[in-house]
């Protein structure tokens, strides 16, 4: 398989770590009851947003993992759909060193595994954004 399993020394914890914009999230999976924490906090209510949350969950729906694991986040950077599509890369990547060999085709196959690479553009000299120029004036 092409990823390696990363495991907490002491605790033996799967960890994955999920990037997107400039979000990070780390991401810790052991067995449990199906509880999603992140930053110390319960997913509704660091995550208002509904599709936020589905988009974090769906790797373990996916895998068939929702109620069979717990889930502890700790993420930073960047604003909410950076920080949740961060948490579920960085889901999907913990499921996979959890148990490779059935979870990494099932994650592969959904998409789960894959960077979204798209970030800000910078801001060119001259221009009042990324692309922007100035309202050209007549008189």
């Amino acid at each position: 398989m092409v990823a390696t399993a990363k495991k907490d020394k002491i605790t033996g914890d799967s960890l994955g770590t999920g990037r997107r914009k400039s979000s990070v999230a780390r991401v810790r999976i052991r067995a449990g009851s199906g509880k999603v924490t992140i930053n110390k906090r319960d997913i509704e209510d660091f995550f208002c947003n509904e599709g936020d949350r589905h988009a974090i969950l769906a790797p373990l729906v996916a895998a068939g993992q929702r109620n069979d694991v717990d889930v502890i986040i700790r993420v930073h950077g960047g604003g909410t759909t950076g920080q949740s599509g961060a948490c579920r890369m960085g889901i999907a990547r913990a499921l996979v060193s959890y148990d490779e060999e059935s979870l990494f085709p099932i994650m592969r196959d959904g998409g789960f595994l894959t960077r979204d690479s798209r970030m800000v553009e910078r801001k060119k000299p001259g221009l009042r954004g990324a692309r922007r120029g100035t309202q050209f004036s007549k008189r």
